[in-house]
């Protein structure tokens, strides 16, 4: 079997397999025979169908198949060998020669591939960058504190609604102000005034006591939104619409509140457990900073690893690529892509493909490899920040765990935390390599930051 390449350009060639039947052959015979053995065909006893017979019937199909197998491993194995950089897979060239595999015994298949373009980008000490080190503020910290007492309280029955209360009651279509015959009854209708839509229609339930009952519309309560006054008076949605000015009694039968626990020992043993050293406002406050700045951390991380980005690709310049192959390429991935889609996403597309490239060469010159232990660790700080958005701080380190590895079965997931442990260790290179000067802002004016380079 021959290989043999032909540069069209310093981005793309073309890669010949010439076949002939002594490269396939054997192969095929071995696969009829192995056929054979197991064929069932009616008039012959399994396993003794004539091998005459078997290539009638098969045969071509099996010689397709091994040829193919045959300049697969042809193709893939030259480029291994010659070291080529390509993007993407090879293609078939276009308006390439059909063959006919029944009667034909020699092949010749030819491939376009895209060719890695080189490119220069090197990061020196006269680069600058900043990092911006997100720092809480006071009213994250007493919020957290908040949201801490409450997971840690209790649940009580109060006389009085309040807006964070769990309101339940009986209510009742009217018309007319009168209990409409036949109308819409929901003996356990549940309410959370802090979800409602309408101000004016909460106001009637704020303040009203334990066996009050109430005047109000729900379609105007939820702002007419289907599944939350389905939900609310256990109807379906399509008879949602007719409610729309319709007004309900409500008899308040159960006022259910959350009360926060206090800041006392009770409350760190139960959050932190016995053995731990955290026992006033003081060292919670220090955990709950700690907790923010690894939070933090990997925000941080992500815009100067953005920043980062832009300087290297304003350092490589305009990179050549052969688009019209790469569209190709993309097209064939994905069978569902549409090409005026591809020509409006081609400049971020080839711009990935360059930083990616850059990124490669310089883990690379590093001697830098992510192994397991990386992902591992990195996995665990990403669930770690999972939970603490929802307060959760000092989740047991064997459901950490669990969550982590739940992850790392995923594996787009698990791609994608491959790449930001890659961004993470080319951004720790970077640090080295340039002059980087750490500023200290609040979450609001990173924020900002942020809004600023979408705009830009």
């Amino acid at each position: 079997m021959a290989v043999s390449i032909k540069q069209t350009s310093d981005v793309a060639a073309v890669i010949t397999v010439q076949v002939s039947a002594a490269d396939y052959q054997p192969q095929v015979d071995k696969a009829l025979k192995n056929y054979q053995k197991n064929a069932s065909i009616p008039g012959f006893r399994k396993g003794h169908a004539p091998l005459g017979l078997i290539k009638k019937q098969v045969g071509t199909s099996v010689k397709v198949e091994e040829i193919n197998r045959a300049v697969v491993s042809a193709l893939f194995g030259y480029i291994d060998e010659e070291k080529l950089q390509i993007l993407g897979n090879p293609l078939p060239v276009e308006d390439a020669k059909e063959y006919d595999f029944a009667t034909e015994e020699n092949f010749e298949f030819s491939y376009d591939v895209a060719l890695a373009p080189k490119i220069e980008a090197k990061l020196e000490k006269k680069d600058k960058l900043t990092y911006y080190r997100i720092v809480a503020t006071k009213e994250m910290e007493d919020e957290q504190i908040k949201r801490m007492l409450e997971n840690a309280g209790k649940q009580i029955e109060a006389d009085t609604v309040e807006d964070n209360d769990v309101v339940y009651g009986r209510a009742i279509e009217l018309a007319d102000g009168q209990t409409k015959e036949g109308g819409i009854e929901a003996a356990q209708a549940l309410i959370l005034p802090r979800f409602t839509k309408s101000e004016a229609e909460k106001a009637k339930l704020i303040g009203a006591k334990l066996g009050d009952t109430i005047t109000f519309e729900p379609f105007a309560l939820y702002d007419g939104q289907a599944a939350e006054i389905a939900s609310l008076l256990q109807i379906e949605k399509e008879a949602v619409p007719a409610l729309d000015g319709v007004a309900f009694s409500y008899q308040i039968t159960k006022i259910s509140r959350r009360e926060a626990a206090e800041l006392n020992d009770a409350f760190f043993t139960e959050a932190f457990g016995e053995g731990s050293d955290i026992r006033s406002e003081e060292a919670l406050r220090k955990n709950i900073q700690e907790s923010f700045a690894e939070q933090f951390a990997t925000e941080s991380d992500f815009k100067f690893t953005r920043d980062l980005r832009a300087l290297l690709l304003k350092k490589a310049g305009k990179v050549a690529y052969d688009e019209a192959l790469l569209k190709r390429i993309f097209l064939a991935r994905n069978a569902e892509a549409k090409v005026e889609d591809l020509d409006r996403d081609m400049p971020q597309i080839l711009d990935d493909i360059t930083f990616d490239r850059i990124k490669g060469q310089l883990l690379e010159a590093a001697g830098v490899q992510i192994s397991d232990e990386d992902l591992n660790k990195f996995a665990l700080i990403v669930a770690k920040n999972q939970f603490a958005m929802y307060g959760m701080t000092s989740v047991p380190d064997e459901l950490l765990e669990n969550y982590a590895q739940s992850m790392l079965k995923d594996e787009r997931t698990k791609e994608n935390l491959i790449d930001r442990v890659a961004d993470s260790k080319l951004a720790a290179i970077a640090k080295e390599a340039i002059t980087v000067t750490e500023k200290e802002v609040s979450p609001e004016d990173f924020n900002k930051l942020m809004s600023e380079d979408k705009k830009a």
